[in-house]
């Protein structure tokens, strides 16, 4: 099972209706429905540019429940989402700062929730399961990505965010 296999090109497809939905099944727990959803995911992020845009609103409820799942694995997997989203196109990360109020209360429970191994090794780092960091990253990139309000409406939900974006 490697790669899904598109039957329409996805500058035809509507990003409306099928962003959503794979959005969505970020939160599935079985094979093949995971793969599916990631992949899917994905590869409309990767080629929907403007198309993304519009379609912003329609995403939250999905981010927030698959966050609210409090799941390890699912969370980062929503915060790895997240961070391509808000890469995907220039105006996405702006579009995102209004909903900080719905995707950040999860990240503030969650953020300092990395593995303390000890001396022991962290074989969940190389899969990005330390949620604590992927926050950080992550904030980091919404703080970036989100224009002149991003960094107060971070910190209004997350008091303790130090930026460790370096301003020009």
């Amino acid at each position: 099972f490697e790669r899904g296999q598109w039957n329409v090109k996805l500058d035809k497809l509507d990003y409306e209706h099928f962003l959503p939905i794979f959005f969505d099944g970020i939160r599935e727990v079985k094979e093949p429905y995971i793969f599916l959803a990631r992949e899917g995911v994905r590869d409309l992020l990767k080629e929907g540019s403007s198309k993304i845009l519009p379609v912003i609103p329609r995403l939250i409820i999905p981010i927030k429940t698959a966050l609210n799942t409090r799941s390890i694995p699912i969370v980062c997997e929503m915060i790895k989402v997240l961070m391509k989203l808000v890469t995907s196109h220039e105006l996405i990360g702006e579009a995102l700062v209004p909903y900080y109020r719905q995707i950040l209360p999860v990240f503030n429970l969650l953020r300092h929730k990395n593995k303390n191994t000890g001396d022991g090794i962290d074989y969940g780092q190389k899969n990005n399961l330390n949620v604590g960091d992927l926050i950080e990253e992550c904030l980091e990139l919404f703080e970036l990505n989100g224009g002149e309000d991003a960094f107060i409406n971070i910190k209004y939900m997350i008091p303790t965010y130090q930026s460790n974006v370096q301003r020009n």
